[in-house]
């Protein structure tokens, strides 16, 4: 059997590990603590405000974690081995997950959520990398779906978890512990059926060439998308439980967003097939804006679920298209404008938890944060369409 015919029949285990990477690294280890929030909020004394910077103090992590990603010194250090870099990754954010239950202070809780963010980064772009080279090599490209919906499927059934647990009167310690232990089980899972494989030597990004325009807008309108998504993400299920006509729908609405996640990649990947990666990505940050904008200005439950599956539906597809619309424009090493595509993307969303905290409690409200990251995503869309030429 030759080389190149290798990949096809493993290429579906890889596929689904991806997929449990990812909904162990970024369903849970990164979006878990927006269902569990409100019970910090209520039972440990937390702000809103102390929650936006144990939010941001994760991405500022996340942006570092991919700026380091991006500098190569890791894979120049463990040449060939993105397998063993996002494992151990994995158990890193797992463990950090877990220890988040073992603390009080708000010191220590933005420590823990620091190294996690560190540890989400380096799955992200490390597991995506790989998976990604082994889906195109196999050329099986409808795969990467199965790949990001892990994403969404972390986020579903995470909050499921919470919901449940916390009817059976688990305490917000016990909801921490819990979620280290699926993304425990879930790292056993990429460990199996992700199996070492010879790795493409790593190339070097070309030097002397000016980098497409295209490329630099898209940069910069995946920060601004960074910021316009988390808001809503971090603070949703906060904002449902402070809200008397909205606090029955609290497990409704996170769950809401999850469910709509798991089928996006392939829905508006079949979309991007059809009219292209850029105009996909604007069309789903202009309903993303919607969703964020709805999310602050009705007080009708059904109103702010429909907001949460619009968010859902839409921001691991950004996300997902992205990163593929950069890989397509990259020139050299796809691998570093991954990362550099994270780190832009982490920049964003790191200012928008801790502006929304402290606008909350100047304010009392959200609306006044929301309606300026829908605005950044209505500016993020504008940029995704810049010519090649102007």
């Amino acid at each position: 059997m030759s080389q190149a015919s290798i990949p096809s029949p493993s290429v579906v285990p890889v596929a689904l590990g991806g997929l449990f990477s990812l909904a162990a690294a970024m369903g849970i280890g990164r979006f878990v603590f927006t269902p569990i929030l409100p019970f910090m909020v209520h039972d440990a004394g937390l702000s809103p405000a102390q929650g936006g910077l144990i939010a941001s103090a994760n991405f500022l992590a996340y942006l570092i974690g991919a700026l380091a990603a991006a500098s190569g010194r890791l894979t120049e250090l463990l040449p060939g081995n993105r397998r063993t870099i996002f494992l151990t990754a994995l158990a890193i954010s797992a463990a950090t997950t877990a220890a988040m239950g073992l603390f009080d202070s708000v010191a220590a809780f933005i420590v823990i959520r620091f190294v996690s963010g560190l540890a989400s980064a380096y799955v992200l772009v490390f597991a995506s990398a790989l998976v990604l080279d082994r889906i195109s090599a196999a050329g099986r490209p409808g795969l990467v779906a199965l790949h990001f919906s892990g994403v969404g499927l972390g986020i579903s059934g995470s909050a499921l978890m919470v919901a449940g647990l916390a009817a059976s009167g688990a305490n917000w310690r016990m909801l921490w512990y819990a979620s280290g232990l699926v993304a425990a089980l879930a790292l056993l899972a990429c460990t199996l059926l992700i199996e070492k494989a010879e790795e493409p030597a790593h190339t070097r990004t070309r030097t002397g060439e000016p980098a497409d325009r295209r490329l630099l807008a898209l940069y910069v309108s995946y920060g601004l998308f960074g910021f316009g998504y988390v808001i809503t993400t971090t603070f949703i299920s906060t904002m449902a439980r402070m809200s008397a006509s909205l606090s029955p729908y609290e497990t409704a609405i996170w769950t809401a967003v999850g469910i709509a996640a798991m089928p996006s990649v392939a829905l508006w990947g079949a979309l991007a097939r059809r009219i292209g990666n850029a105009r996909t990505y604007a069309i789903a940050c202009l309903v993303e804006a919607l969703g964020v904008a709805l999310s602050v200005i009705s007080d009708s439950g059904a109103v702010v679920v429909l907001a949460a599956m619009m968010v859902g539906g839409t921001f691991i597809a950004i996300t997902a298209i992205g990163l593929m619309q950069a890989r397509l424009l990259s020139r050299g090493n796809p691998h570093s404008v991954l990362a550099l595509m994270t780190a832009s993307f982490g920049l964003g969303q790191m200012v928008g938890p801790t502006l929304a905290g402290f606008a909350y409690d100047a304010t009392g409200s959200f609306l006044l944060p929301s309606l300026a990251a829908a605005v950044a995503l209505v500016i993020a869309a504008a940029l995704a369409l810049t010519p090649e030429r102007g």
